[in-house]
């Protein structure tokens, strides 16, 4: 039975650099919703193409175009015995009720969803200070202040110019305003944990560690209690660890 995870973080908590970890070590598919959307666009599936039709009108990917990608995604059978990581999504209410779907109808594994969460100020103080490597693109180590080259390629680290303190204050204020349904969404699940992204890289990945571990032992048996149900007609314990119906 796989493991399927969202995290959840504003900009500057670290989420990218906990994502990749955790995807590498616990085998996990790390999924970028961007990248499978370039993907289907490519490869011209009809979502893909309805996708193109209208990002090329200037406007954003609506939540069915999404949400259809997604799905494509999930179901191929690349993904029929593995968890996976998602990056980028959901994004809105609707976008979380269809993985939901997703999920249930791929009946591999629970569905565990970390917030990692840093006060304001602190990721006010984080995001204002960020470097980025004038030669190959990478942001600087947040936490290695002292540091004057790019710890990648060696060259000269540079503040990024979209960085200013009123430009990350929106940018955490917009990411505030869009988020707040979905952990509203998702914090009453068993399989909801937060995690204390305001302490050193490699505190923060125990921690993250360790509640993953207990969320996904929970989904695991709301997993088990569920397929135990269908079979006896007992009520059943839902994915995300409530107490359902039975089948």
């Amino acid at each position: 039975m796989g493991l399927n995870l969202i995290m959840m973080g504003p900009p500057g908590a670290g989420k990218g650099t906990q994502a990749g970890r955790v995807a590498r070590e616990r085998g996990l598919l790390k999924i970028s919703t961007g990248d499978i959307l370039r993907q289907a666009i490519k490869d011209q599936t009809p979502v893909g193409q309805l996708a193109l039709s209208v990002m090329s009108t200037g406007e954003l990917v609506d939540d069915e175009t999404m949400i259809a990608i997604v799905r494509e995604r999930l179901l191929q059978h690349d993904l029929d015995h593995q968890g996976f990581l998602l990056d980028g999504f959901p994004r809105t209410v609707p976008q979380a009720q269809a993985l939901d779907r997703i999920i249930e109808e791929r009946d591999n594994g629970p569905l565990v969803v970390i917030d990692i969460r840093v006060p304001f100020q602190e990721l006010v103080r984080r995001l204002s200070g960020r470097r980025i490597c004038s030669s190959c693109g990478t942001n600087a180590d947040p936490f290695g202040s002292e540091a004057r080259s790019c710890g990648k390629c060696g060259g000269e680290l540079a503040y990024r110019a979209d960085d200013s303190r009123d430009v990350v204050v929106e940018r955490l204020k917009v990411y505030e305003r869009q988020t707040f349904p979905l952990v509203e969404y998702y914090q009453g699940r068993q399989t909801f944990r937060v995690v204390n992204g305001a302490q050193a890289p490699d505190q923060v990945a125990f921690d993250l560690d360790t509640v993953l571990d207990d969320a996904a032992a929970v989904g695991a048996e709301a997993h088990r209690s569920r397929s135990e149900a269908g079979e006896t007609g007992a009520p059943a314990t839902t994915m995300d660890g409530t107490q359902g119906k039975g089948a």
